[in-house]
This record gives C-alpha cells, sequence and structure tokens, in this order.
C-alpha cells in the first residue's frame, strides 16, 4: 500500500510540474511547447523505464528554467526598485516542487513499476536528450530556421524536436539486438535518403521553404570537396562531415549519406558478396585526385556554374550507373568503396575517431560469417586473421550481428565491448535523427 501510494504521489507531482512548465511556456505564446509539457506525463502510461528517465531528466531541466526565470524577474523587480522577497520564495518553492519530483521518479520503489525495457532505458534517455539538445540549439539559435516544420508555422519546430527525439530514444533500444541490427540499419537509412530527396523534390516543384536555403545545390556526395574548391567559399558541409568523422568515424558512409542506402539496395540484390580486384585502391586514390584537380582547374579557368554543374551531374549520374551494375552484380558496394571520392575521405580521416571495430583473434573460429556479411570488401579472410578491418570499414556492425560467438565487436578506449558499441550506437543514432531533421538542401 505504501508503494502504491508513493508511485500516485510521484506521478501526481510529476503532472503538476509539468502544467506548471507548460503554462509558463504558455505565458511566453510557445503554444506547442507548453501542449508538449501538458501531454509529457501520459506517455507514463507505456511503463516503459525509459520515459521515467526522459522526465526525470526533462524535470531537472525544468527547474533550470524556472531558476533562470526567477533570476530574471528579480533582476527586473531591482531596477524598478520593487521588493523581491515574495517573488523569490514562489519561485524557489516551484524549483523545489519541480526538482523534488524528479528525485521521487528514481526511489526505486517507484522505479519498479516502470520495467518494460529497462536494460535499453539508459541509452534511449540519452539519445533522446543528445537529440533533443541538438535540435533545440538549431530551433532557438539559427534564423532562418533550420527544422521544416517552424517554416510553416511558428512554435511548430519544437514539435519535430520533440518527435525526432523519441524516434531516436526508440531507434536505439530497437538497434540494440546486433541480429536485428543490419536491416534495421538499412530501412531506417533507406528513410532518411527518402527524405531527403522527397524534400528536394517539394523544394522544386511545390515551395522553395522546403530546402535548406532556398539555393539549390547538387545532392552529389564528391562535391563536399570539390564544391569549396571550385566556389572558393562554402565550408558548412565539410566542417560538418569533419565534425562527425571525429564522432563516429566513417559511419558516416554507412548510416548518414543520402546516396550510400542507393547502394545498399542495390548490393543487396546479390546474396553473396564479391570481393574487389587489389587495383581498387589505386582506382579510388585516383578519382579523388581527378574531382579535386577537375574543380580546382574549373575554378581558375573560369568555367561559369551552369557548365561546372553539368559536370557534377554527370559524375553523379556515372555513380548511379555503378550502383545498378557492378554494386548489383557483386553484392558489393562499389560505388561507396571505389567510386565515391567522400569514401576515401571518411576512411582516412575516420582513423581519428576513437571508435574502431576489432576481431577476438584469440577465440574465433574462422567460420568468416563475418565476410559474407560485410558489403564493403572489408573482412576478407586475411583481415580476420589479423583482427583488423580493412581500410573500407564503415562501423556499420552487420559484421557484429552476424557472428553468434561475439568474437567481433566495437571498441571504444577503455570500454568493454558492449559498453563501446552502445556509445557508438547512442552517437550515431542521435547523428541520424538530427540529419532527419534538417534532410534537405
Amino acid at each position: 500500500m505504501f508503494v502504491m501510494k508513493t508511485t500516485i504521489f510521484s506521478v501526481i507531482a510529476t503532472a503538476l510540474s509539468c502544467l506548471l512548465l507548460g503554462a509558463h511556456f504558455l505565458r511566453d505564446g510557445a503554444l506547442v511547447a507548453a501542449f508538449l509539457c501538458a501531454v509529457a506525463p501520459i506517455a507514463l502510461i507505456s511503463r516503459r523505464r525509459a520515459v521515467l528517465l526522459i522526465l526525470q531528466i526533462g524535470l531537472l531541466a525544468g527547474a533550470l528554467v524556472w531558476a533562470h526565470t526567477g533570476a530574471e524577474l528579480v533582476e527586473v523587480r531591482r531596477m524598478l526598485g520593487q521588493p523581491f522577497g515574495r517573488l523569490v520564495a514562489i519561485i524557489g518553492g516551484v524549483i523545489a516542487w519541480t526538482a523534488g519530483s524528479s528525485a521521487l521518479l528514481s526511489l526505486p520503489r517507484v522505479k519498479v513499476r516502470w520495467s518494460r525495457d529497462a536494460k535499453t532505458a539508459a541509452r534511449s534517455a540519452w539519445a533522446f536528450w543528445l537529440t533533443f539538445a541538438s535540435l533545440a540549439a538549431l530551433q532557438v539559435a539559427i534564423s532562418p530556421p533550420m527544422l521544416l516544420p517552424e517554416r510553416f508555422l511558428s512554435g511548430a519546430g519544437w514539435a519535430a524536436v520533440a518527435g525526432l527525439s523519441a524516434y531516436a530514444a526508440w531507434l536505439v533500444a530497437a538497434m540494440s539486438d546486433p541480429g536485428r541490427q543490419p536491416r534495421l540499419r538499412l530501412f531506417v537509412w533507406g528513410l532518411f535518403s527518402a527524405v531527403f530527396f522527397g524534400q528536394l523534390l517539394l523544394g522544386l516543384l511545390v515551395d522553395g521553404r522546403f530546402l535548406m536555403t532556398g539555393e539549390l545545390h547538387l545532392p552529389v556526395p564528391a562535391l563536399i570537396v570539390a564544391g569549396p574548391i571550385y566556389r572558393g567559399e562554402g565550408l558548412f558541409m565539410p566542417i560538418l562531415l569533419g565534425v562527425t568523422l571525429l564522432l563516429v568515424g566513417p559511419a558516416w558512409c554507412s548510416h548518414l549519406c543520402y546516396i550510400g542506402a542507393w547502394d545498399a539496395v542495390a548490393a543487396s540484390k546479390r546474396k553473396t558478396v564479391g570481393r574487389l580486384p587489389r587495383r581498387a585502391s589505386w582506382v579510388r586514390v585516383g578519382i579523388l585526385a581527378a574531382a579535386v584537380i577537375t574543380a580546382a582547374v574549373l575554378s581558375v579557368a573560369g568555367v561559369p556554374g551552369s557548365a561546372a554543374a553539368v559536370i557534377a551531374a554527370a559524375f553523379g549520374l556515372v555513380g548511379v550507373a555503378v550502383m545498378l551494375t557492378w554494386s548489383r552484380r557483386r553484392g558489393t558496394m562499389v560505388h561507396c568503396t571505389v567510386y565515391c571520392p567522400i569514401g576515401l575521405v571518411a576512411n582516412v580521416f575516420g582513423k581519428l575517431s576513437p571508435f574502431r571495430i576489432r576481431v577476438d583473434t584469440q577465440s574465433c573460429t574462422r567460420c568468416l560469417a563475418c565476410t559474407k556479411a560485410c558489403r564493403y570488401d572489408a573482412l576478407r579472410a586475411e583481415h580476420v586473421q589479423e583482427g583488423l578491418p580493412g581500410l573500407t570499414c564503415t562501423l556499420c556492425g552487420d559484421c557484429v550481428g552476424a557472428c553468434k560467438r561475439s568474437d567481433i565487436s566495437y571498441r571504444l578506449l577503455g570500454l568493454s565491448p558492449p559498453r563501446a558499441r552502445t556509445t557508438f550506437l547512442v552517437l550515431i543514432v542521435s547523428l541520424h535523427a538530427l540529419f532527419l531533421g534538417v534532410a534537405r538542401l
């Protein structure tokens, strides 16, 4: 009976705290934020431990919001020469109640009532708030709005922030099963590509607000490097790529590239995985060099942008042809591992990230199930023997799901393999949700 009363009081305290926060946002005219705060406690019905953790952190953040608001109101009263003792007492009480509500949710007798998916709750909460913080920063600081709903309805960007954060929380839990990850990764990667190009078409055919800047840029990955060389400006995408490589290494190529999903689908049409010729590594170096030199020559020669765009479009179309022919026939992602210049950049500079895939050579039985799962030709027999994937590894994780003995795993500094994989999943899923929120040109 005592446990039940404590649980009921915790729910009531949480609901009241959320309603008070909603009233605060409503007073400021933030209707969507107010609505989200008001309905947030309804998620407790799910009995999921992740919801409990998410609300705990949210209530602590709410206490900070009240503290900031209180400080501003006190400063106003002080400047006007008015007393503020009662104000401090009221705001202090609200802060204590909000923080206390968070503390109540952490009680063991309360947590036991929310036990569904307890094993993945922490990573879901981390993914939720990491995604929320990233998107909220864009929502608050960037003008014109980067989040699409905000461009059509003021305040609607917060709905996108909440929705994508909840999506990240669900996805990281779903991908926690190594056996399920490969198929799910391909699905959500394809979803990202569909959203990206869908918004491109809407921007071209319906409304320019669907485009990121209102200006069209060809969706060819090679232009991430070649474009700034030709224009002499526009470093946003190279910087974004660089930051991503530092965080998750070459996983850009297996989770975040809007074109790579096409190559994955094409290669998956063949059940067996082919091998690339040894000279393929030199071919990709030559293609990267050609892309850089061509961009520089076009810039120095003063070639008009329209002509340069035709050349870039032709390069992109040849890449699609590579997918439909060689990738489809070999069962290996030839476009990503040979033709795309950004693939080589990601493979090389992705080594700056501390994440790695390693094979435990002491316990590995050399069944080579991992080699049959690798569409990037990064796990040949000699790689398994050495315990190190080849340069073309993109940390996709398909090999981890294929290994029935857990002899192949993610590594990160001094963390255990399961913790390293969890950390990787939280980061890559949060980045995926962030990219999905701004997936347009």
